[in-house]
């Protein structure tokens, strides 16, 4: 497998230091709270696991290479809610593989609870930018890079602003965001307002669409300075023009940040190339 490569934004502000301090309890508050919410979602877990046994068969774990904190590779866990691809049954697109026992559980984001997992192996966090797809590392312009800076997250800023109705170029915006302005209040007010999103069964899919819109680039300027959404002199608010990134921009590794390299989980493949928020 070809390893693709991602570099540090060109033109960027350094992440404020009181967002940097915060990360080193960040992590103790992802391994207390995340530990605590696996053993207590455990036997619904378990019910999951059950219930797409009967209805999906095996496996019961949809695993897939995703790249987190700085690039670096890692295997997502997540409860399988696909059937395998099958070209000779009409099973190709996500809409028709999707089940409706695995609509549902997309809708209550229960498929999402073995992340808990990748939280506690501290491949992700509790909240941060959601894991976008490995081919995606190629055209993110270096703008678009920086939601690498921090670990991603089963949930966060974008998932709680309309999760997958959002642009592209929204959730970006909102990503950047977060890895320039992420404190203790600010993970409290996500994770309290990610319930509401869940219980309100809020943007589930992207319009049109059964799961999402693949992305594929954009185009326009890449935003020079970032220092909050909708802030002078900072980020424009997404739905801006601003917001257009460049195409043309690619971004590489430099070698002191190379990539780890993790076999991926194509045999296990249930849910196929996707993208689930929150």
């Amino acid at each position: 497998m070809t390893t693709p490569t991602l570099q540090p934004a060109a033109q960027r502000e350094p992440t404020p230091g009181c967002s940097r301090r915060y990360d080193a309890a960040k992590r103790v508050i992802d391994l207390v709270v995340g530990t605590a919410a696996l053993i207590v979602a455990a036997p619904l877990m378990a019910m999951v696991a059950l219930v797409i046994v009967c209805t999906l068969g095996r496996p019961v774990f949809f695993r897939q290479v995703r790249p987190g904190r700085r690039g670096e590779l890692f295997e997502m866990v997540k409860f399988r809610t696909m059937r395998v691809v099958d070209p000779q049954r009409g099973l190709v697109t996500d809409a028709d593989r999707l089940t409706p026992i695995g609509r549902w559980l997309r809708a209550a984001s229960l498929d999402e609870l073995p992340e808990l997992w990748n939280v506690l192996r501290g491949e992700m966090s509790l909240v941060g930018p959601r894991p976008h797809l490995v081919k995606y590392l190629d055209i993110y312009t270096p703008w678009q890079a920086r939601r690498h800076e921090v670990r991603p997250g089963i949930t966060g800023l974008a998932q709680v602003r309309g999760r997958n109705e959002l642009a592209w170029e929204d959730k970006f915006a909102y990503d950047i965001e977060y890895v320039d302005n992420r404190s203790l209040r600010l993970d409290l007010r996500i994770m309290i307002e990610t319930v509401r999103v869940v219980l309100r069964r809020e943007g589930i899919s992207a319009p049109g669409a059964a799961t999402w819109h693949e992305f594929t680039g954009t185009a326009g300027p890449d935003p020079a300075h970032r220092s909050g959404v909708g802030a002078p002199g900072g980020s424009p608010r997404p739905g801006s023009p601003e917001l257009q990134v460049a195409s043309d921009h690619r971004i590489g590794l430099p070698g002191h940040l190379e990539l780890e390299k993790v076999p991926r989980a194509d045999h296990l493949a249930g849910d196929g190339v996707r993208h689930q928020l929150p």
